[in-house]
């Protein structure tokens, strides 16, 4: 399978899980876009169409202390379930975008966790 078929394999796996999973205002989605080098999320409620909070690899906060990629992962989850719960934020709804859970993307699932959110 080609890079291309993969794309196209997790852009159908994407669409497929957003039917079921949409963020509400009580309970917002945690959107999850991981790149080679960095990860990112953002805490959204699609009824209103509002990012409530977001956090990525790129801020200082995530890079300081190093390590790998899925340390600076954990270190973005943290971020933004500090984040989620200073808005009042207690439960969310985790979007993976079409990838596993597994890695980066469950590093960061715990991060938030850690910090009081719950999925």
């Amino acid at each position: 399978m080609d890079a291309q078929q993969r794309l196209k394999a997790r852009q159908r796996r994407h669409r497929r899980v957003r039917i079921k999973v949409r963020g509400t205002s009580e309970r917002p989605r945690v959107a999850v876009f991981r790149s080679n080098r960095h990860i990112y999320a953002q805490l959204i409620d699609d009824v209103a169409g509002a990012t409530l909070a977001s956090a990525s690899s790129l801020e200082d906060d995530a890079r300081s202390g190093g390590g790998a990629k899925k340390d600076v992962a954990k270190r973005v989850g943290e971020l933004l379930g500090r984040r989620a719960v200073e808005r009042g934020v207690k439960v969310a709804v985790l979007d993976r975008g079409g990838r596993l859970y597994h890695g980066r993307v469950q590093q960061l699932a715990d991060g938030a966790r850690s910090s009081g959110l719950t999925f």
